[in-house]
């Protein structure tokens, strides 16, 4: 594998992508698109899509991580952020979540689907009581 910078190149199909249920929230479903592997686990890149029938227990957390931005691809999402409240995002939503703000997944449509990207790829994340 060639490597330039700390990187490989990379494709991910989705006809030849697979969701597995080993993630962060046993409520979604991850498929992994290839970037933690190509960049060192310098990024990481899935898409996450709900379990139909699953909810959210809505709880706060943090992660400790440097960069997270989810975009919805399909359905609608609710957030909630400390000092900024709850947002309804839905296909083509776009946030920023900063490093270490406490947030929580409210509630979500059976047919959720969005992409997350993280720097680093692994990351710890805390459980957080209500701001």
């Amino acid at each position: 594998m060639t490597v330039w910078k700390n990187q490989a190149f990379t494709i991910a199909h989705a006809d030849a992508g697979q969701f597995e249920g080993a993630g962060l929230r046993p409520f979604f479903e991850y498929r992994q698109l290839g970037i933690s592997e190509a960049t060192q686990g310098a990024f990481g890149a899935h898409v996450i899509r709900a379990v139909p029938g699953m909810e959210s227990p809505a709880t706060w957390h943090s992660h400790d991580l440097d960069f997270q931005m989810v975009y919805v691809t399909k359905g609608w999402v609710v957030f909630e952020y400390e000092a900024q409240g709850e947002h309804l995002l839905r296909e083509g939503s776009c946030v920023l979540q900063p490093p270490g703000i406490k947030h929580r997944e409210v509630r979500h449509s059976d047919d959720l689907e969005l992409i997350e990207i993280t720097a680093p790829a692994v990351f710890a994340t805390q459980e957080e009581v209500e701001p």
